[in-house]
């Protein structure tokens, strides 16, 4: 249970604007709400959104609202209104609406209520929302969730040039690479009703050739994973090129095998003595054909109800994006399979299976397995199983990676008929 230090700071129920004396049930509150949202928040800079939500807490007849967004690791939720506490994501109350992306209500040690609500912007966490109010009915809470909708909106817009919202997200500097390959990445999570792609990063401030990219089309959800060799400045420009490449290629309806060309082509202008490993994909929405391009990296997995296919996505070996005609004179290939609805892709760098445990031993790919497989029965959504298993790995090397880490996981869910 979270600790009434982490709540927010209490604001006396002034009722106004709710036209029965506080109980958020007066006509019009919602249309004022909503008014009152959309004419400020679109011309508010990152850093007055505490501001605004205050003034916006008495219309939706609360005492207070306090915005908390994940920090970069997703250990901890950090508010934007000064002067409180952050609040550990694993042991909290509010962690719990974020994990689970649910209503959370608790009762505060001042008296009243503090209600959590998940901050999603799409398929995105972005954090949870604070809420101290006296009682909570009907009403209240459909206009807490606008007031959530409308904010993960105008979070999400804002933080793309917002120093401050950087600046907030972190609990250590970031080196160079980092910050370069941070600045391409996508979401960490994309979807909708018929599949999501999710991903996981480390370490967070360090990273040096690692990177993922995903794309939601009306058709088609791509999503791509990449491993430059390296560990430094030069291996962020390879995999910067590479992404970069992808992107121009998909955007311009290349093929996978024409889009991996052009990955080659860039590199090898650009940047001769270096390569790129990565797995280009395609997933059809409506039919679940998944195509995709392994250029020399650890076959993608396939997971099935509670196991995962063996060799089910392994493929005759391609080389490295950036070395094709050094390795092979034949042209790249594009594999395909069917998916079943509720099959999971897993795309991984061997930063996660090369890792250390406790012991000396590697983490290795069948704990890794297991750990997805566990994650899948207890229900847990992809983006929480992929983040728990990333932090089981950093906790057992006490957050000191050898090498890059990064997680991919696909899931085609197609609505039922």
């Amino acid at each position: 249970m979270a600790t009434g230090s982490s709540s927010p700071e209490p604001e006396p129920d002034t009722g106004t604007g709710t036209g029965t004396g506080g109980t958020g049930t007066g006509t019009g509150t919602g249309e004022r709400l909503l008014e009152t949202l959309l004419a400020e928040v679109h011309t508010a800079a990152p850093m007055d959104l505490p501001g605004l939500v205050d003034r916006c807490a008495p219309m939706i007849g609360v005492r207070s609202v306090v915005i908390y967004l994940v920090d970069i690791q997703q250990r901890h939720l950090i508010p934007l209104t000064r002067g409180l506490p952050t609040i550990e994501l694993d042991t909290s109350t509010p962690g719990w609406a974020y994990r689970t992306l649910d209503l959370r209500v608790e009762e505060a040690p001042e008296g009243g209520l503090v209600a959590w609500l998940p901050l999603v912007d799409g398929a995105e966490r972005l954090g949870v929302l604070g809420i101290r109010t006296a009682a909570i009915d009907p009403a209240r809470l459909r206009r807490c969730r606008m007031l959530a909708s409308v904010l993960a909106m105008a979070v999400t817009s804002k933080r793309a040039y917002s120093d401050s919202f950087a600046r907030q997200s972190r609990t250590e500097p970031m080196d160079l690479p980092a910050e370069m390959l941070r600045a391409l990445l996508p979401p960490r999570t994309i979807g909708n009703s018929h599949a999501v792609s999710t991903a996981v990063l480390e370490p967070a401030y360090h990273i040096g050739g690692d990177a993922f990219d995903h794309s939601l089309t009306q058709s088609t959800l791509h999503a791509a994973i990449f491993d430059a060799m390296g560990h430094n400045l030069a291996s962020g420009l390879t995999t910067t090129v590479a992404v970069a490449g992808c992107r121009n290629a998909r955007r311009a309806g290349a093929e996978l095998p024409a889009l991996v060309d052009t990955i080659d082509r860039a590199l090898g202008q650009w940047l001769p003595d270096q390569y790129c490993t990565g797995v280009i994909t395609q997933l059809d929405l409506a039919t679940g054909v998944f195509r995709w391009c392994n250029c020399g990296h650890p076959p993608p997995l396939l997971l099935r109800g509670q196991r995962v296919l063996d060799s089910a996505l392994e493929r005759p070996a391609q080389p490295p994006m950036g070395l094709p005609e050094q390795f092979s004179a034949t042209p790249r290939a594009a594999h395909e399979v069917a998916l079943e609805p509720g099959d999971r892709v897993l795309l991984y760098t061997d930063g996660v299976t090369e890792a250390r445990i406790e012991g000396g031993a590697q983490f290795g790919l069948r704990r890794f397995t297991d750990s997805i497989i566990r994650g899948a029965a207890a229900g847990e959504p992809a983006p929480e199983a992929l983040r728990r298993i990333i932090h089981a790995i950093l906790d057992h090397q006490k957050d000191q990676l050898r090498d890059d880490a990064t997680l991919l996981l696909i899931e085609w869910r197609p609505p039922r008929p």
